[in-house]
Formats: structure tokens, sequence, C-alpha cells
């Protein structure tokens, strides 16, 4: 279902009217139109499919490297994202560490920041988006295990209420065998590795 852009711009001018402002002063004027346009990009993940992207796997024993056969987790760090929280309709953004233990099925790398773009690109919160994204590959590629870690700024932290301009949330959310503990530590150590790499 595509974003309603027309209804979204007349119903901005009423917020603009609502705040004491003049929808017509010429700062205002093209503002409902940008913000229809920035909301059809925030919001285009709504009504589509997150494991679309998934959709071209490769067959890990029959596929055009049988030999290369993963033993371990195949993991993607450093995945940018931004959403946007529903319950103040402020953004958050940050970085999406993602691994799973592929069973006879894996994708092109490319593939796994376009399912977190799907789920991101609707009224979210951290938690439940980590575990879409979980649910999501897990099912779509039938992993053996999928740990998703969200590290993210909230708008809503960070910019109102408390102001906490560095403040950061992390989530977790594991699937099969990774989220037995001592599967899940090597995973989350292995990420955090990877900061002290860029460091």
């Amino acid at each position: 279902m595509a974003v309603d852009r027309p209804r979204i711009a007349a119903l901005v001018r009423e917020l603009i009217e609502a705040i004491g402002e003049d929808p017509h002063r010429p700062g205002l004027t093209g503002t409902p139109e940008r913000v229809a346009t920035t909301w059809a990009e925030f919001f285009a993940g709504v009504g589509e499919d997150p494991a679309a992207p998934l959709a071209h796997t490769i067959s890990v024993s029959h596929g055009p490297a049988p030999e290369t056969e993963p033993s371990g987790a195949v993991i993607l760090r450093d995945v940018l994202f931004r959403s946007v929280c529903e319950h103040h309709l402020l953004p958050f953004q940050g970085r999406a560490h993602i691994a799973y233990l592929p069973g006879e099925k894996v994708v092109g790398l490319g593939a796994l920041p376009k399912v977190v773009d799907v789920l991101a690109a609707r009224p979210q919160v951290q938690e439940r988006l980590g575990e879409q994204i979980a649910d999501t590959i897990a099912t779509a590629l039938d992993a053996k295990g999928v740990l998703i870690v969200l590290d993210a700024r909230h708008q809503c932290v960070t910019t109102r209420g408390g102001r906490q301009p560095i403040a950061s949330t992390v989530t977790i959310a594991a699937r099969g065998t990774l989220a037995e503990p001592a599967a899940r530590s090597e995973i989350v150590a292995l990420i955090g590795s990877g900061d002290q790499e860029s460091a």
C-alpha cells in the first residue's frame, strides 16, 4: 500500500496551524509536500514483504562452491539503518549486526541489509525490529541459528525529555542454536572485536 502523500501534506498544513504558525508564509509554503515526501521514504516498508530480498538462495551442498560449506556463523557487522519510533514519530538510527548459522541455504550478503531496510521503514520499536529481522532470516533461510544485535540512538532520548545526546540502546534477538548462552557470547565477542579494529 503506497503512502498517501496528498493526505499527509494536508494534515501537515493543519499541524502547522495547530502549533500557531502560518502554513502560507514563505519558509513553510513547501513544507507539507516535503514532509509527505520524507514520510513516503521513511515508511516505504509498510506492507512490503521483508523476506523478498532472501528469495534468491544458494544451495550450500549443491551450489557453485560446495567445498566452502560454512562450519560456523556468517556475520555481517555495521549495517547502518534508520527507522521511526512509533511512540513519538521521531527517528532513531544506528547499526545492525547480523549473524546466522546456515542450514542448506545461504544468500548473497547484500540481501541481508535489504531485510533490515524493509523492516526499519515502518513505525517501529527497536526491540520488535530486531525480533522481526531474526524471524525473517530464520524462516526464509531455514537457518540453524540467528543473532541480531541493534545499537541505536533515539531522538526521543537524545533531543527531548532527559536529552541524553550520546545515549544508545542495545538490543539482542536470538534464534535456534545461537540463542544458547555460549554460542551467543562467542558471536557477541566477534561483533565487538570489529569496534576495536575500526577504532
